[in-house]
């Protein structure tokens, strides 16, 4: 019989996480953390895959989403705050280490958590976002922009106006956000396009056209492309966004100093030698790494990478869940044997 999901709660004295969990309660643990704008569920295809190979396969809703902790400051949501989630949560758990996995801004949460406390780590994994030292911030990325598609005087900060456009924008962000939340989240979950190789992010566009959407103040009606998601798992999305707003997810890009000083203070300089996986999504535009200078600081500062090249966009484990099962069961067993059940 297969493992059924579970859901979880865990309260500290400073956070609550609510998580989903599939796997026998004491088999080693994997964690997969999500990004903007998720939840747990994003790792739906990952969960009874990991737990069927001998893992408890764990996935938090991160600060700010589902049923776990709201803040109503923007420092709330620094890496640094959420890395101290993860840790009480393996505490919670009762293990000393886990395998980590990330995706969007789930990554450089697990990428900290490398860097900050290797000890806590068996080794991670991260889809679409990769490492970077410095600390996960315009500043630090901008420099790597492919210049030949963005030229400087038309997208200063290439395909991250986005990110500044938060900064500068925060209130209008979260307005055109939250318009038509069933409308922003069938616009976003999108699957990749080979054929928009060699154009202009979406996301460059955002400071230019005031805003998301073509500064419409509101997504667009598209059809749902169920490649990526279903009308169930839309409604789940829509009523967690709906009950909690975009202000503790848009917050997540408002800390870049606060991430860039965390960062400073990692172990060794930052250097990983843990094993690391990182997964290029061949059609994701915004954070692309396949072509570009973007997965440069990552191969200089990870002493035992292994790279894979999905065929998908951004939204890669719901995207292609085969792909990335398959490529992240490889690595555990051939790079990652400690962690192997049994």
């Amino acid at each position: 019989m297969p493992f059924p999901v579970t859901e979880h709660v865990v309260k500290t004295a400073r956070h609550t996480s609510f998580y989903l969990a599939c796997g026998a309660e004491d088999a080693p643990v994997i964690v997969f953390v999500h990004g903007w704008p998720e939840l747990s569920i994003s790792w739906r295809h990952q969960l009874p895959v990991f737990a069927a190979l001998g893992f408890r396969a764990i996935a938090p809703d991160m600060r700010g989403y589902g049923r776990s902790s709201i803040y109503s400051r923007h420092e709330d949501y620094a890496l640094e705050q959420s890395v101290r989630d993860m840790i009480e949560l393996l505490d919670a758990l009762g293990r000393e280490r886990a395998v980590w996995v990330g995706h969007d801004w789930g990554s450089p949460v697990v990428w900290s958590l490398a860097s900050h406390h290797p000890e806590r780590c068996f080794g991670v994994a991260n889809l679409c976002v990769p490492y970077i030292a410095a600390g996960f911030a315009p500043a630090n990325f901008i420099p790597l922009v492919d210049r030949s598609l963005y030229p400087e005087a038309e997208y200063p900060a290439g395909q991250w106006e986005y990110m500044l456009f938060y900064e500068e924008n925060f209130t209008s962000a979260c307005r055109a956000m939250e318009a038509s939340v069933p409308n922003t989240v069938k616009a976003l979950f999108r699957k990749g396009s080979p054929a928009a190789k060699g154009t202009p992010s979406r996301t460059a566009l955002v400071r230019r056209e005031g805003g998301w959407f073509g500064g419409a103040g509101q997504a667009p009606a598209v059809p749902l492309d169920t490649d990526v998601i279903s009308e169930a798992e839309l409604s789940i999305y829509v009523a967690g966004l709906q009950r909690n707003g975009f202000f503790g997810p848009d917050s997540w890009y408002m800390n870049h100093a606060r991430n860039i000083e965390y960062a400073r203070r990692a172990t060794n300089g930052g250097k990983l030698t843990l094993p690391v996986l990182f997964l290029h999504g061949a059609y994701d535009y915004t954070c692309a790494t396949v072509d570009t200078r973007l997965a440069e600081p990552m191969r200089r500062d990870c002493a035992d990478l292994t790279e894979v090249v999905v065929p998908s966009g951004h939204w890669m484990a719901q995207e292609n869940p085969v792909a990335v099962n398959g490529s992240l069961a490889k690595w555990l067993a051939t790079r990652v044997p400690g962690a192997w059940p049994g």
